[in-house]
């Protein structure tokens, strides 16, 4: 399950050893149309997890009792770089829909503030057009030194 390299054991010198799995899951928004019920979470998580392990690693580390667990492969997004002009690739990631008792709900927690005046969302908005044109500027002073790394050019 891991393959992760830990010091081997000397005598004499006790070393407390975790075994951490190479796993990870990443709870997300599910934007669905028509919403899912209530009792139905949204994970992201690595391509290695099976089912069992997905039903698993909530039960026995979170807790959460699971009913159903459906999964699915996403690709992931191809874009062009905008220095190099090549095409990249994200990783393929995995998408775990978990379902648990009726009588168990999640809402998904609100962190930001909806409230912002239209003052705070003019300066957002300026910062990142500015932002925007200092990337098009170094990409445009950048242009015919394709071969060489950009920052030779600072």
């Amino acid at each position: 399950m891991s393959t992760r390299w830990y010091p081997i054991y000397k005598r004499g010198n006790p070393q407390l050893r975790v075994f951490m799995p190479n796993f990870w899951m990443k709870m997300v928004r599910n934007d669905q149309k028509p919403t899912p019920p209530a009792n139905v979470v949204t994970f992201h998580c690595s391509m290695e997890m099976t089912k069992h392990d997905i039903k698993n690693y909530l039960t026995k580390i979170y807790n959460v009792p699971v009913v159903d667990v459906r999964t699915e492969v996403r690709l992931g997004e191809f874009f062009r770089d905008p220095i190099n002009k090549y095409v990249k690739k994200k990783d393929d990631y995995r998408v775990a829909i978990v379902t648990m008792p009726a009588e168990q709900t999640f809402e998904f927690p609100t962190i930001h503030d909806e409230e912002k005046t239209e003052e705070e969302m003019n300066k957002a908005k300026k910062s990142i057009r500015e932002q925007a044109d200092l990337l098009k500027k170094f990409i445009k002073r950048n242009e015919n030194s394709r071969n060489s790394p950009p920052f030779f050019s600072i």
